[in-house]
């Protein structure tokens, strides 16, 4: 960990930079292929949509305590898939507190639920007083679709207004939503590849990884938006601040995006070894793909494209070519801007110092001008207020002051 802070303490004071702004385009290239992969999981395999979005059966098995457990829940998964009814190939059972055990098919007809039920209570040894059926309406899972996506519209537009009202900068708005919808992308793109089960619990997650991936942004907006606030006294471009802004807070972002995504790997790993479905394992997708593509987004995304949006602006431009001048003054003259004590190496000797024989002439140094000195009880000479010239009375008797007694006598 001492390395990782003394790279990370390079990074923030700028003695080491990974130009994050200048091979934007590569960043783009490498979000562009994995988008292509998405949009071709959406369009080849779909969406697995659950039960409360397509309609379907519930089953309800009211069980004792010790019957509610994980191996009854697959004891039961296994025997109903086993039925060989299509619309239960796939079923989805979970436990329900310590009371019950769900059975979640898709739609079946009256024969096919009778042939269910009796296997339900074949597994469990219930009776059947103690199953309740319930049938699943689209319409249901339609109105859940609409109120997520009246969500999803209403958090953008705050976040729009958010970040305008606290950063003064349309701008930076758009690039925050571009990289919310890199995000959203992404997730919805790895439920298609995987097959996972499209659940109320995978809208939370989504919506939870929203509001992740935007506090990420803000924090690296917040430092572009420190320096550049002197752009000019900096003597950087606003590329290369918004850069630096970038790597001081690359070692933060790596952190936490640590710390969040191991606990919901380990609540991924047992939703699906462990437990093999439920809405567990839909929650816990959504957020560890989010919350990576979260931090992928803010670090590699959202600042270049920023940039991107602010190049054509007139005081961006000023900064450009005051910092291109002075790149080209520099590279025209390299003793004309040395920095003191740069390094501890003795710098290279003046050429008009050198003499024909090799060695170098010992620089004249000019002494700094004395400073007045003090006199009589700590008075100080006062300065001149010009040089000091010829008296013409020299050479001649000069009048004495007499005493008052003489004074008027000849």
């Amino acid at each position: 960990m001492g390395a990782f802070s003394r790279l990370g303490n390079e990074l923030y004071s700028g003695r080491r930079s990974i130009d994050f702004v200048g091979r934007k385009w590569v960043w783009y290239a490498v979000s562009a292929v994995i988008l292509a992969m998405a949009a071709f999981g959406l369009v080849s395999k779909g969406l697995n949509m659950g039960i409360e979005f397509t309609g379907g059966a519930e089953y309800r098995v009211t069980l004792p305590a010790d019957k509610v457990t994980q191996d009854m829940a697959d004891d039961l998964r296994t025997g109903v898939a086993g039925t060989g009814i299509d619309s239960a190939a796939s079923p989805v059972v979970t436990t329900s507190g310590s009371e019950a055990i769900i059975v979640q098919t898709e739609p079946v007809d009256d024969e096919e639920s009778a042939e269910l039920v009796s296997t339900i209570l074949d597994v469990t040894g219930a009776q059947e007083a103690d199953i309740s059926q319930t049938e699943i309406g689209p319409s249901w899972g339609k109105e859940v679709a609409e109120r997520s996506l009246i969500g999803l519209a209403v958090f953008l537009v705050l976040v729009v207004l958010f970040i305008w009202a606290y950063f003064r900068e349309w701008k930076m708005s758009v690039a925050a939503i571009v990289a919310l919808a890199h995000d959203v992308l992404i997730t919805v793109g790895v439920y298609a590849l995987s097959g996972f089960e499209v659940s109320p619990a995978t809208v939370t997650g989504i919506l939870t990884i929203l509001g992740f991936s935007l506090y990420d942004t803000v924090v690296v907006f917040d430092k572009v938006r420190e320096n550049t606030h002197q752009l000019r006294s900096s003597r950087l471009t606003y590329a290369e601040a918004a850069n630096l802004a970038v790597n001081q807070t690359l070692v933060r972002s790596i952190n936490t995006s640590i710390v969040a995504l191991i606990p919901v790997a380990a609540i991924l790993y047992v939703g699906v070894v462990q437990l093999g479905s439920g809405s567990l394992k839909d929650l816990a997708l959504a957020l560890f793909v989010g919350m990576a593509a979260g931090a992928y987004s803010s670090i590699f995304i959202a600042t270049p494209l920023l940039v991107q949006l602010k190049a054509g602006e007139k005081d961006v431009n000023y900064d450009e070519r005051r910092a291109a001048a002075r790149r080209r003054e520099a590279a025209a003259d390299p003793y004309s801007r040395v920095a003191a004590a740069a390094s501890d190496a003795t710098p290279p000797p003046d050429p008009r110092q050198v003499r024909e024989d090799g060695t170098v002439a010992r620089p004249l140094v000019k002494a700094p001008p004395r400073r007045d000195e003090a006199v009589n009880k700590g008075r100080v000479v006062p300065k001149a207020h010009g040089p000091v010239k010829q008296s013409p009375a020299a050479g001649r008797v000069q009048p004495t002051r007499k005493p008052r007694s003489q004074r008027g006598k000849k």
